[in-house]
């Protein structure tokens, strides 16, 4: 077997994360002016940059991206084992088994939840979508603290009383902010699972070869 590069055999995922950094980074920025552009009009002090990032502007605008994120792909692994979309590149086949389905079987090179077999089996069969739901539950909560500290900032440069938590629920804002993400990420499932019955890209894992037929379903 031919020996590749660490860059070579990992390229996909560093160059995304490479993109998220570049990304988290501008975004901080950006965003640390412009909060305090808006303090600066409310009458208040400019913040630091470190105290920025500790702030409910930049908590409550990373983490609302992040929960949408996550509980696409935790929604998405998980319905895509039932249910089926007519010559979808990402859908399983109408009628024929697929490997992902099949039982897993202890081997020398099984991972070792497999090998343990039990609940640790149990739990590693499923820990793709656990993962990513816990992952969502983690970043809607913080999503939440951040909203809710922003909010109370505002209120005190407006010279309002603070909020409890759950007052805070009770604001359309937050829940605003919420379903704005959600309806996106939703969107964009349609987009790839419905395109890829029509549309092709060559060499792409998401596409079905370019001359397989419209209903063909799978890859």
């Amino acid at each position: 077997m031919k020996k590749h590069g660490f860059l070579y055999r990992n390229g996909l995922s560093l160059f995304f994360l490479a993109l998220f950094v570049i990304t988290l980074i501008a975004q901080a920025l950006t965003g640390w002016k412009e909060n305090n552009q808006e303090i600066i009009k409310e009458g208040g002090s400019a913040l630091t940059f470190a105290a920025y990032l500790h702030s409910g502007h930049f908590i409550s605008a990373t983490f609302e991206n992040f929960q949408s994120e996550f509980l696409q792909m935790g929604l998405y692994v998980v319905m895509t084992i039932g249910l089926r979309q007519i010559g979808s590149a990402e859908s399983k086949s109408l009628d024929e088994p697929e490997e992902v389905d099949r039982e897993p079987v202890p081997s020398k090179d099984a991972p070792w939840p497999v090998k343990k077999g039990g609940l640790w089996l149990k739990l590693y069969s499923h820990s793709l979508s656990i993962t990513f739901f816990v992952l969502f539950s983690i970043s809607w909560a913080l999503h939440l603290y951040g909203s809710w500290i922003e909010h109370n900032d505002e209120q005190r440069l407006s010279n309002l009383p603070a909020d409890s938590i759950t007052q805070f629920l009770g604001e359309p804002d937050f829940w605003f902010q919420t379903f704005q993400n959600w309806q996106s990420e939703f969107i964009s499932i349609v987009a790839i699972v419905f395109l890829s019955v029509y549309l092709r890209q060559k060499g792409s894992p998401e596409s079905k070869p370019v001359d397989a037929p419209h209903m063909e379903t799978g890859k």
